[in-house]
């Protein structure tokens, strides 16, 4: 009977994980490498691009927010090459969480993938909210105006006063509708939606393309000098600072402070490994969709950056629209419309591959008995999507999209994510000692440097974060606790396994 500590630290063996593939039980494999890469682009461009911009380029890192996206790029590439090996060895669906049982154990596992429910489930929520205020300056634009009492939260938080204020509002009516929308989208099968979202890939990249093509004829040079006016570190250790210059608040300015800001701009590449399941030839496709739309992206990022600051200089930044507000301060007030329409596009479609991933992560969860099997492990039987589990991600996005202040939710995307990243990168090391003779159809780079500096990266963006985020990380972890001490290690389908020494049961 093996000790209670060792089942916490037991590892669910590859060959289990690659059985899963092929019991009957799993997911359509359709996704080919184009479908993957516009998954993965589909999950960056969006927010980051059409918002985040302006308020680094602004209040952080002036003309550098360029360079700030370049360290952000390169923690997510480290991220990124590890990623892409796990996916090509272990093509089943769970990303993160899947790769932690593999390397570091049960316990581990349950942490990675409670922190990967906070991450797509408080991401989607706050994609969605930002959707409904986008979805309603775009109605201005048209002339139609919604009442606003059903166009935002009932309450907010007022972070000046530390307390919770009425708004007037009842219910962010376009955010809990769009959710709605997207989740019948999503039931109804994996094709539909990555054509669904394809399409609106297309738009967005357009758009984006348009700016570019534009804004480059009005640069003036002199917009980027200084270059970097708040410096180029603003590194600090639980929000405070300890190297470069910091704001009237002690918050750390600089391009590292900038970094750890436009970071939330390339959250959504990991959930490409989500569908690694879906994919029709995972070893090969996965990678290419991660590392490719990865990079196109980092392109995209630092090329408008280098228009927008150009175009208008930095402390005259709008931070509510930072691109179209730019057009229309030279003198291109048409482009505004064709811009909302690309960031309603674009947000749309994030919104969408985030409530995609959120209950691939429940399935692999549930398969290994930490969640209810027969509702969160539940497959479609003609969509063969896991119906149950996305009709809960909906549910709950929507209405915590529609009831709660986004400033209550945002702020613990990023941290969520750096700490997946972490993990990713520590697993490959430690698969390389424990598994050197499993097929690696993609390697990792410059192991061990590699994982590495991926650590190195993404803890010093976790540290630059405020003390806040870790303390409700710790909150969402100890809850995470609770449940997994209460249901999911006396359910687990692996310790049944090693105490009965039989096989894993199929999945349900």
């Amino acid at each position: 009977m093996p000790s209670k500590r060792s089942s916490l630290l037991a590892k669910k063996p590859a060959n289990l994980l690659l059985k899963e593939v092929g019991s009957g039980h799993g997911l359509r494999s359709v996704l080919g490498p184009l479908q993957l890469t516009s998954l993965g682009v589909g999950a960056i461009v969006g927010a980051g691009i059409f918002v985040i911009i302006g308020v680094v380029a602004k209040d952080k890192a002036g003309a550098a927010t360029m360079l700030s996206f370049v360290v952000a790029g390169c923690a997510c590439a480290f991220a990124a090459l590890c990623y892409a090996e796990f996916a090509s060895m272990v093509p089943v669906a769970g990303s993160a969480y899947t790769y932690a049982y593999a390397t570091l154990g049960e316990l581990f596992a349950w942490i990675i993938g409670w922190d990967l429910l906070l991450e797509y489930g408080i991401g989607a929520a706050s994609v969605a909210h930002g959707w409904s205020h986008y979805f309603v300056d775009f109605l201005h634009l048209l002339g139609v105006y919604l009442p606003a009492a059903f166009t935002n939260a009932p309450f907010d938080f007022n972070p000046a006063s530390g307390a919770f204020v009425a708004t007037g509002a009842i219910i962010d009516a376009p955010a809990l509708l769009i959710s709605a929308l997207l989740t019948m989208i999503l039931v109804t099968g994996i094709r539909r939606s990555a054509a669904f979202n394809f399409f609106m890939v297309v738009i967005k990249l357009a758009v984006v393309l348009l700016v570019i093509a534009i804004g480059v004829f009005y640069i003036d040079p002199a917009n980027w000098r200084p270059f970097a006016p708040y410096g180029y570190s603003g590194i600090s250790l639980f929000g405070n600072t300890i190297m470069g210059q910091h704001g009237p608040g002690g918050e750390p300015l600089g391009v590292m402070a900038g970094a750890a800001i436009v970071f939330y701009a390339y959250i959504g590449f990991d959930s490409v490994s989500t569908h690694a399941e879906e994919a029709r030839n995972p070893s090969r496709d996965v990678p290419i969709g991660i590392i490719g739309s990865l990079i196109l992206c980092t392109i995209l990022y630092i090329a408008v950056a280098a228009v927008l600051t150009g175009m208008v200089p930095y402390q005259q930044i709008d931070i509510d629209a930072p691109i179209a507000k730019a057009f229309s301060q030279i003198g291109l007030p048409w482009v505004h419309a064709v811009i909302s329409l690309g960031a309603l596009t674009g947000i749309t479609s994030v919104l969408m591959v985030l409530m995609l991933s959120q209950p691939r992560i429940m399935l692999a969860m549930a398969r290994d008995g930490l969640l209810p099997s027969q509702f969160f492990g539940a497959v479609h039987p003609r969509f063969r999507t896991p119906w149950k589990s996305t009709i809960v991600t909906g549910t709950a996005v929507g209405l915590i999209s529609a009831l709660l202040p986004l400033r209550m939710l945002a702020e613990l995307v990023n941290i969520g994510t750096l700490l997946a990243f972490v993990i990713v990168c520590a697993a490959v090391l430690i698969m390389r000692r424990t598994e050197p003779g499993m097929p690696r159809p993609f390697r990792c780079p410059l192991v061990p440097l590699v994982p590495i500096l991926g650590i190195a990266f993404c803890l010093l963006l976790m540290f630059s974060l405020p003390v806040e985020n870790w303390l409700r990380l710790i909150i969402w972890l100890l809850l995470g606790f609770a449940i997994y001490f209460s249901y999911g290690r006396q359910h687990s389908a692996l310790a049944r396994m090693r105490a009965d020494n039989t096989s894993m049961p199929a999945p349900s």
